[in-house]
């Protein structure tokens, strides 16, 4: 007998429906929708060295940084982002951030209409995001959102000089675009 679930309506009904699932969805607004499993060899190398990076230089005790398995709740559904930073608060048992400070997503030839339209509204929905980066996979280039301190949501901010760090002030933090891009993407 095939027993059907009742699609979810809500982030957290979604949440709960999708919880050991194979696969990778996420729900915007109101809709299930199925993403893309896999990615490029560079995508995996952008990912694997800015969370090392924020490791680094933010720590583990205060705050988890995390790739696309633990979900975001925004005002549009439930998003699993590349990388993200959370306040290290909440229980263990959780499946979505309780305080996202930094989203980013590697951009992949499906994912620019989205990375670039859709989810810039939907993370600047967050109020606890400090900033949103969206970099290239294909080059030394980063693209920054910042939320300012009187809460308006500003960029983005082109970066492409390898040799500039990236400062994201409202986290103290500062991204090496020379070291997350060095190696196989020199192109000289």
């Amino acid at each position: 007998m095939n027993i059907q679930s009742k699609p979810p309506t809500t982030p957290d009904e979604f949440l709960r429906w999708n919880e050991g699932r194979e696969g990778k969805r996420e729900f915007v607004r109101g809709r299930v929708e199925e993403m893309m499993v896999g990615v490029s060899k560079y995508h995996a190398v952008v990912v694997a060295r800015l969370i090392h990076q924020i490791n680094l230089q933010l720590g583990l005790k205060e705050y988890v940084t995390s790739s696309a398995e633990f979900g975001v709740v925004t005002a549009g559904g439930v998003r699993y982002p590349d990388v993200m930073v959370d306040r290290m608060a909440g229980a263990g048992t959780d499946l979505a951030a309780n305080e996202p400070l930094l989203i980013a997503e590697v951009l992949s030839l499906s994912s620019y209409t989205r990375d670039f339209g859709e989810k810039v509204i939907d993370y600047g929905s967050v109020d606890s995001l400090l900033h949103y980066l969206v970099l290239s996979q294909d080059e030394a280039r980063v693209w920054v959102w910042s939320r300012e301190t009187n809460g308006t949501w500003g960029g983005p901010v082109q970066h492409a000089e390898p040799r500039e760090p990236v400062s994201l002030t409202r986290l103290n933090l500062s991204i090496d675009i020379g070291a997350i891009y060095s190696g196989p993407f020199d192109k000289s």
